[in-house]
């Protein structure tokens, strides 16, 4: 965690004004960089930029290249390392060179985005919305259904886990569940979606994907992209603590993915696939 926190000086204002030491969440750039071609003709390409916080980098470039079609699995990986050819020490756990495979056919031009994103921009980047879901396919049929007691206990067992949020209260998380709502994997980060891209990246290195028996917790709002990288990693059921945008929800019913937003407070909003929820009382209405 050292290096996800950074402390500061602060005026705090109350009934009293008192000078006070505090912890900040540390955002740094994190430049994605690709090594891929034949071996006679190695390219090296800088296809991302995005400010994060330090911590699970490998996680997130990979989590980064799966979520958008570049790979499909880790063995499609040779390496991934930061680089050591920089001025600065900093630099050095700033800059991270994924090498892929010879034989990994990388189009730039088809997959039609400039790579520069930042932490909150959603879909900002991408060359067309209609270009996010081209290398998305059909979720398989499954029975997979989640009581609605076991979303209601999810979002108090992700807060406990974030031990730098405990500190900073100033990262999003995203955390996997099994059906008996147990928290198997979380990832914490000051981007929503570098959270998830770290998600999937470990989940991708531990050959877990797809995660067809887990449902996902994101601790803020559910954006078009978000939904895009849970699909990628086959996810049939994302709940998250915030409102999800409309293109989030038409995304969702598009491809027969429950989507549960407000999950605080022992209730939630089923904008999509309540097949998969279980509840005391039947619904009146089925999407």
């Amino acid at each position: 965690m050292n290096n996800s926190v950074q402390h500061t000086s602060i005026v705090k204002v109350g009934d009293t004004i008192d000078e006070e030491d505090d912890l900040l969440a540390v955002e740094e750039p994190l430049e994605i960089r690709l090594g891929y071609g034949p071996v006679s003709a190695r390219c090296q390409q800088s296809i991302s930029v995005t400010m994060r916080t330090p911590g699970h980098d490998f996680e997130l470039a990979l989590g980064f290249l799966f979520a958008e079609g570049i790979i499909r699995n880790y063995e499609e990986v040779v390496s991934i390392k930061y680089c050591q050819n920089t001025d600065t020490t900093d630099a050095k756990e700033n800059i991270v060179r994924v090498e892929l495979l010879p034989n990994i056919p990388v189009d730039m031009q088809k997959l039609q985005r400039n790579f520069y994103s930042t932490s909150s921009c959603g879909v900002c980047g991408k060359a067309s919305i209609e270009a996010l879901d081209t290398h998305c396919l059909p979720l398989p049929m499954d029975n997979f259904c989640i009581d609605a007691e076991v979303i209601h206990q999810a979002p108090a067992k992700l807060r406990k886990a974030q031990l730098v949020f405990t500190y900073t209260g100033g990262l999003h998380a995203a955390g996997l569940f099994d059906r008996q709502g147990k928290l198997l994997l979380w990832r914490e980060d000051v981007g929503r979606h570098n959270a998830l891209d770290k998600l999937l990246g470990a989940s991708l290195a531990a050959d877990n994907i797809p995660l067809s028996q887990s449902f996902l917790l994101l601790s803020g709002r559910v954006s078009f992209e978000l939904v895009q990288k849970a699909l990628m990693g086959g996810i049939s059921l994302i709940a998250a603590v915030g409102a999800p945008s409309s293109l989030a929800v038409q995304l969702a019913q598009e491809y027969d993915i429950t989507l549960l937003g407000f999950v605080r407070d022992q209730r939630f909003n089923i904008y999509s696939g309540s097949h998969r929820v279980a509840l005391q009382e039947k619904l009146q209405v089925q999407f």
